[in-house]
């Protein structure tokens, strides 16, 4: 991605009132590998792009992490609640979620198997659709931004299939949502 690019989504990312303050209160969270991710960052940028408030439809503001020391869902339910006590004034839904644990919830809830991760960027890798997968995190007077398909195809609004998580039925469903709320947007069966 051009450094152009890194700065203008970090622009955008920021422009969205509930991500600038989860990002301000980042260190608070104690966070293992932790990220900000998916919706909350590329819905932002394509409600600007459409000339809507930055913060128009996102319904939640997903934060990953990885802490393959516990695995339970009561250590998971933890973190929840402490990110929950420092950002409890927030209007807006943020659910945080293990990815060292997604392994063993995530066949039951969407119908397919899925390896285990050896990290929160993993987790970020298989989003359906790479154009979403995208990622940020305070790091040290900045931000580090992870986007390993770029930015470019998030921009120009290409919704492929993820080779990675190749359930299309499941992209389907996803790439027709985002469609329906940016018509803009163009699908493909490959990138």
């Amino acid at each position: 991605m051009s450094a152009a690019t890194r700065e203008q989504f970090i622009r955008d990312v920021l422009s969205n009132r509930i991500n600038r303050a989860i990002l301000a209160n980042w260190s608070s969270f104690e966070l293992t590998d932790g990220w900000l991710v998916a919706g909350c960052l590329f819905q932002t940028a394509w409600n600007l792009r459409c000339g809507r408030a930055p913060e128009a439809g996102i319904k939640d503001y997903d934060i990953f992490y990885f802490d393959d020391r516990d695995l339970s869902a009561e250590s998971e339910a933890r973190v929840q609640q402490r990110v929950n006590a420092v950002m409890g004034g927030l209007d807006a839904t943020v659910e945080v979620k293990n990815q060292a644990r997604v392994h063993l919830w995530y066949e039951e809830h969407f119908g397919f198997p899925y390896d285990a991760l050896a990290s929160a960027a993993d987790g970020i890798d298989r989003f359906l659709v790479p154009a979403t997968c995208v990622g940020i995190r305070p790091s040290g007077p900045g931000y580090e931004v992870y986007a390993p398909n770029g930015l470019e195809i998030m921009y120009a609004g290409q919704l492929a299939p993820n080779p990675l998580t190749p359930h299309m039925s499941l992209f389907a469903r996803k790439a027709a949502s985002y469609k329906q709320r940016w018509d803009w947007l163009q699908v493909r069966t490959s990138l």
